[in-house]
């Protein structure tokens, strides 16, 4: 007989794991996957729920927007990566709220008891009050964002190769992105020699010279969070490569085409641009306000949970939050934890071995300290900022740094390969392999994500046709007994 693969509530689980204890991780990016892969082969059963079926890597979503690399480079499918352990099962879903008091999730009109809740949900965008602009400056989580970014640039492009107006070609020409911190910098850098390249190489009718990328900063120096001698770097980097930097800056409204600001010095002003991308603001997932209400845990002004010194809620030791969705201020300083990458694989390493301390399967664990490796930004081809614990390095010597940082945080060895292969090929041939105009106009709006439920029709209704499905959303959702 072949032995049983499935457990939870989905099939009778094999005889070895039934009483072992059931950890529900929500979210599969990096502390949700890190925590995913301390558990593997452990003494738990683990179930790994998302709405997409890949770990996304974040950080080099904006080589994706500037036709660097292409989707797969920055994703990986879960299931190959963790799926495979035979005390792991994932399950694609959106969870749509979770009961503490019964220590159940809710996804998929089904409900699923934990033992142990991992809640790694990361975090989204925020247009501060007005959601009004999202359609019109696309913000940069997701990969349909990304995409949105490449092919609203390039149409502009294509269009302003057809253009004979000069100042309409001006328009298409300009990008204005908002928001000056790491991922607006690499952003605004990549876009700028993207165009610069493009223009010269591909394009017959348009001229290097009217491009333009603004970046707009409501602080009064890029890269606000780094140390002012590396934001003075980027900064002197990025106008030389003809980034228009506006600081001090508050945006007042965007229209189609348009972004109203007004500066400190500068006063009001206007600026008119085909493409507006947003990287200003960061919430966190909304499950940090649904377990707010339901377990009246308390949240900060972004929407973090403020959690314990282990990450666990008050009153809830077996829920946790890790990664952008909690608000850790357990530290020396009283400083929350960033939200990147090395804090949130930290915690989610840091909360298995707890748990595995919890269940027996481990010995203990001291107290969560949290090993700073610095921060870092690259700006252009071969050159980076990094800040390495008050060890600050610009230039190349900063972007290996920054290639080797980020190359080991992917979580997958292909990925890792194709990556630094396509990385030497641009900066050998300055050659863009990913520039394609794919998708539909704001397809970054109401992306279907969970699980999609095919319908089946009756015998009868043939001839109409089929309609393909339907995704199940929290409005679908029904909270079924248990």
């Amino acid at each position: 007989m072949a032995p049983e693969r499935f457990f939870l509530e989905l099939d009778p689980p094999a005889e070895a794991m039934r009483e072992w204890p059931h950890v529900v991780i929500v979210g599969g990016g990096f502390a949700g996957l890190k925590a995913c892969h301390a558990l593997a082969r452990q003494p738990v059963r683990v179930t790994l729920i998302d709405k997409r079926n890949f770990n996304l890597f974040q950080p080099l979503l904006y080589q994706v927007a500037s036709g660097l690399v292409s989707e797969a480079d920055v994703a990986s499918p879960l299931r190959q990566m963790v799926g495979q352990a035979p005390n792991v099962q994932v399950l694609l879903g959106e969870v749509v709220d979770i009961d503490p008091a019964a220590k159940e999730v809710i996804f998929n009109d089904h409900r699923y008891g934990y033992d142990h809740l991992i809640l790694a949900s990361g975090s989204g965008s925020t247009y501060f009050g007005h959601e009004e602009w999202r359609p019109l400056a696309p913000p940069m989580k997701i990969l349909e964002h990304a995409d949105e970014i490449r092919r609203r640039l390039l149409m502009a492009l294509e269009e302003a190769e057809q253009t004979p107006d000069p100042e309409r070609r001006h328009f298409l020409q300009t990008v204005v992105v908002v928001g000056a911190g790491p991922a607006g910098c690499e952003l605004a850098g990549s876009l700028i020699e993207l165009m610069h390249r493009s223009i010269r190489c591909d394009f017959k009718q348009l001229d290097p010279a009217c491009c333009r990328v603004v970046l707009v900063e409501a602080a009064e120096r890029v890269l606000p969070t780094m140390h002012p001698k590396l934001a003075a770097a980027a900064a002197g980097y990025l106008e030389r490569a003809g980034v228009t930097l506006l600081l001090d800056t508050m945006v007042q409204a965007i229209a189609a085409g348009r972004v109203s600001l007004n500066g400190t010095t500068g006063g009001p002003q206007e600026l008119e641009a085909a493409t507006i991308c947003w990287t200003a603001g960061v919430r966190a997932s909304r499950l940090g306000a649904l377990l707010a209400e339901r377990s009246g845990c308390p949240v900060d002004r972004g929407g973090r949970l403020l959690v314990e010194p282990d990450f666990s809620i008050p009153g809830h030791p077996e829920i946790r939050a890790v990664g952008d969705l909690c608000a850790y201020r357990h530290t020396p300083d009283g400083r929350p934890l960033p939200g990147m990458a090395g804090p949130a694989v930290q915690m989610g390493a840091w909360v298995a071995a707890s748990i595995l301390a919890t269940c027996g399967g481990g010995g203990p664990v001291a107290p969560f300290r949290f090993t700073d490796l610095g921060s870092m930004a690259v700006i252009g081809p071969w050159y980076a900022v990094a800040d390495l614990r008050g060890l600050h390095v610009t230039g190349l010597a900063g972007w290996v740094l920054w290639a080797l940082a980020h190359l080991a945080f992917i979580p997958d060895t292909e990925n890792r390969i194709t990556l630094f292969t396509k990385w030497m090929w641009q900066i050998a041939t300055r050659q863009r392999t990913a520039l394609l105009i794919t998708g539909r106009p704001d397809q970054h709006l109401g992306v279907d994500v969970g699980l999609y439920r095919a319908r089946l029709h009756p015998p009868e209704s043939a001839d109409a046709g089929a309609d393909g499905g339907e995704p199940l959303t929290s409005q679908d959702s029904a909270p079924l007994a248990a």
